[in-house]
């Protein structure tokens, strides 16, 4: 269906929603086997299809400027060919990657006979709404199909006609595979209202998953009568402690800033102790400098590196995702926590030390969904974490938290297996 033919969104929604739920009984069927066939099957189809993708994308990428599209959108929302080389890519590696369906574990006997576990199940219907980038549409696809999920997928307006072609591959490979068409479905309507209507249907959809802008994710996470994955922002910080090997602090903290400015695992605030910070801060002022970032600091910063401008009380709450840097020097590592616990999204946290005891100190305290130690706050990514691939980053506590990748799209039932015992 095209988008100009849906005149009745909330009616379009709802039969989405009914067709979703009755694949995902029908995927709660399929083996491994069958799931990575699907899979195989649409690696197959996209790399096929690279003209096709190529042409819709251009349609989008004209629509985009028409609509003056800054640059950074339409870069997010271009599908180059090492673009769609990596999508594919993406999507065999989820195909090789180890099914958590079905896995039983903590399986022990019982006084009474009978034997008590634990099984993987999927989550049902993910329903999942993202902006600009068109290459979502099949990891998204990818990773809910492999853990048993039938998924709704709602891409942003401006990525509508490249969506559209990459879930066509999508559904021809499921049926191809022998699998329901509609456990993999693609909005097909532009009309904001389908956000809405996604969002309050717990009878279909078992949880969303947003990605995209702050807005959108507050919105979701205000509105939505059904359970939300997300993350708002990624305030994540740096500690040099006093004890920090010099070398090592000056790699991590260059590089948990500058090598990549816009991602959510990309350091914002650099805290560094005072016992240190007259002999750190000027060669990772220059080096920062060097690169083009500005920094914003306390008065201390401001009195070791001249280039520093006056921190306000609002930069240690932003996310920049820019080559702009927060910097403030502390005494000690209880302040750095209390920073860190009055200005931190949750997202990452890292501290340099040599000490033990701090360091086992800062992964106890520190209450975010990742903490690090010697190490940059850039390798908060599901690829980097071994899981393969991820649908997206957690900072809430409960199910799921932290890189979401197949084992965060799944959950538990308890299981029991006996041998005819009865309870007296």
């Amino acid at each position: 269906m095209r988008d100009d033919e849906i005149t009745d969104v909330a009616a379009y929604m709802a039969d989405l929603g009914r067709q979703a739920r009755a694949a995902s009984r029908q995927l709660t069927r399929a083996s491994t086997a069958e799931k990575n066939a699907a899979l195989l099957k649409i690696a197959e189809l996209l790399d096929a299809g690279r003209s096709q993708l190529a042409e819709a994308n251009a349609r989008d990428l004209q629509a985009g400027a028409a609509k003056g599209l800054d640059a950074a959108l339409l870069d997010r929302l271009e599908l180059t060919p090492g673009r769609i080389d990596a999508m594919i890519e993406g999507v065999l590696q989820i195909a090789a990657l180890p099914d958590p369906v079905g896995a039983i574990f903590d399986l022990n006997a019982r006084p009474s006979g009978i034997q008590v576990g634990r099984m993987r199940v999927p989550l049902g219907v993910v329903g999942i709404i993202y902006e600009s980038r068109p290459n979502v549409t099949a990891d998204a696809a990818a990773l809910c199909l492999k853990s048993g999920n039938a998924t709704m997928l709602r891409g942003g307006s401006e990525a509508y006609a490249s969506n559209q072609a990459i879930a066509s591959c999508i559904q021809r490979g499921l049926v191809e595979a022998g699998l329901p068409a509609e456990a993999v479905q693609v909005v097909a309507t532009t009309d904001r209202a389908a956000v809405g209507a996604m969002i309050a249907m717990p009878e279909s959809i078992d949880v969303i998953i947003p990605r995209g802008g702050k807005g959108l994710i507050e919105r979701i996470s205000r509105d939505a009568r059904v359970p939300v994955i997300k993350h708002l922002d990624g305030i994540c910080h740096v500690y040099i402690d006093a004890d920090a090997d010099p070398e090592k602090a000056f790699q991590v903290a260059l590089n948990a800033k500058t090598q990549r400015y816009g991602t959510c695992n990309t350091m914002e605030t650099l805290l560094v102790d005072a016992a240190v910070a007259e002999t750190i801060l000027p060669k990772l002022g220059a080096a920062y400098s060097e690169m083009g970032v500005e920094l914003r600091g306390c008065p201390r910063t401001c009195d070791i590196l001249a280039a520093a401008l006056p921190a306000t009380e609002e930069d240690w709450d932003t996310e920049y995702l820019a080559p702009i840097l927060s910097i403030r020097v502390v005494a000690g590592l209880d302040e750095a926590m209390d920073h860190i616990a009055a200005h931190s999204s949750g997202h990452t946290e890292s501290i340099v030390t040599e000490s033990y005891t701090r360091a086992r100190r800062f992964l106890r305290e520190v209450d975010s969904s990742s903490v690090m130690v010697n190490a940059s706050t850039r390798f908060a990514d599901g690829f980097e974490y071994g899981l393969g691939a991820e649908i997206g980053i957690s900072t809430d506590k409960f199910h799921a938290r932290g890189p979401v990748g197949l084992e965060g799209l799944t959950s538990v039932k308890f299981i029991v297996l006996g041998d005819g015992e009865i309870r007296t």
